[in-house]
């Protein structure tokens, strides 16, 4: 009887963003997971979690027991969130300081057989020895399935200090992002005192832990306030980052650079593993009988340089989330990244009008960075090539095809270096 009611209240048996999210956090089948329920014979509750808002529409998973960690969860860098957004969470830090969440919400229940040990099992308590030892309470957001998205644990102590934020890479793409961001975030550690260049979190610590790269991150500052959508874009950061602190280097021809060999492999690799991968190699042969002879400077990006992913702390600017970051790449990349994702994502318009947007932008503020009109030209369609790589990396990985993204950036490409 206790096997059945097990079975039945299991939440990792479920296919909606719950399920998703439980299988990822608790994939060990010792563990058992009851929602509403207590322990199995045999076993001892380590966890609790309140299921916010039902077990049908869970939003988050928030820890139960230490009432302060619970409203940590909720309330810190709220700053950095939707107005509405931020005001459900207040409620719900309210609620959580009183102790209603128990009252008011499903309970997830995470227990172990008797005398394992929860830090051989359980991710937050091996996280927890990853940081130092002390008792750590896991917070985690819940979003429907997809295999772009990476499960991200919110590390608070018992007294509600943010600890540390947790990446679970958990299938190929998830994986290769957050090994990126571990390579990143240990070069970008070298880099200091360097006039513009944005605060980073460091990385406190990286394990691979039952199939799954976890990468975790310092909190940011607390005092950390959004960037508005509405920005300029920070040219004096943009080269910072592009440049880490060194001389500008001499401008190279696109014909020969690392950069073009680079897209040439990626490019042959996709043809070998889709179709649409002969389009590519097309393309990166158009890319350099139109501007091979073009010389440009190269150096690093940020690869996801866009307002959500910057914040300003004290008058400096923080950039966090560097699991695209590169080298070998035109200065100009993160410019054009920020033109089209604003377009796409906040303005919801088609690959076609980012792409305009792009050369737009470029032509604005591309002297700043010392780009002529051919170099611009460069820049944008070596950007949009680059984006429709990583979006077959990503469909490779197992994150399936973004149809914003595929195939319309190989139709605009196509279409750039035939006019």
């Amino acid at each position: 009887m206790t096997a059945e009611v097990v079975a039945s209240t299991d939440p990792r048996t479920r296919s909606d963003g719950l399920g998703w999210v439980s299988r990822a956090l608790f994939g060990d089948e010792r563990v058992a997971l009851t929602a509403d329920g207590g322990p199995p014979a045999g076993h001892r509750a380590v966890a609790r979690y309140a299921v916010v808002p039902s077990l049908a529409r869970a939003r988050f998973l928030l820890p139960l027991g230490a009432p302060r960690a619970t409203a940590a969860s909720l309330l810190a860098y709220n700053a950095l969130r939707p107005p509405r957004v931020r005001a459900v969470r207040a409620v719900l830090g309210g609620l959580s300081r009183v102790g209603a969440l128990r009252r008011a919400f499903p309970t997830l229940t995470v227990s172990m057989p008797a005398g394992g040990e929860a830090s051989e099992l359980l991710l937050a308590e091996r996280l927890a020895v990853a940081l130092g030892g002390a008792p750590l309470h896991a917070a985690c957001g819940v979003r429907p399935p997809d295999p772009n998205h990476k499960p991200t644990l919110q590390l608070f102590t018992v007294d509600g200090r943010p600890r540390g934020y947790a990446k679970i890479g958990w299938n190929g793409a998830t994986r290769a992002l957050v090994t990126a961001e571990i390579a990143a975030l240990r070069a970008l550690a070298e880099v200091t005192g360097v006039p513009d260049h944005p605060g980073t979190p460091r990385l406190l610590a990286q394990l691979d832990w039952a199939g799954q790269m976890v990468a975790v991150v310092e909190p940011l500052p607390s005092r950390v306030r959004g960037v508005p959508v509405t920005d300029r874009p920070r040219i004096a950061a943009l080269l910072a980052v592009a440049r880490r602190g060194a001389p500008p280097a001499p401008p190279r021809p696109l014909a020969g650079s690392p950069f073009l060999a680079r897209l040439a492999t990626e490019a042959a690799r996709a043809a070998s593993a889709t179709s649409s991968g002969a389009r590519a190699v097309a393309a990166v042969t158009g890319l350099e009988r139109r501007h091979g002879q073009t010389a440009v400077e190269f150096g690093h990006w940020h690869g996801d340089w866009v307002p959500w992913n910057l914040g300003l702390h004290d008058g400096r600017l923080v950039a966090w989330d560097w699991e695209h970051s590169g080298q070998e790449v035109p200065l100009g990349f993160d410019l054009a990244h920020d033109a089209f994702q604003r377009a796409v994502v906040l303005r919801g318009e088609p690959a076609g009008t980012a792409a305009e947007a792009v050369d737009a932008q470029l032509d604005r503020y591309g002297d700043r960075l010392g780009l002529g009109p051919t170099q611009r030209r460069l820049v944008a369609d070596g950007y949009l090539l680059e984006l429709w790589l990583r979006t077959w990396r990503l469909a490779e990985g197992g994150a399936g095809w973004n149809a914003t993204l595929h195939p319309a950036l190989l139709d605009i490409v196509t279409k750039r270096h035939m006019a």
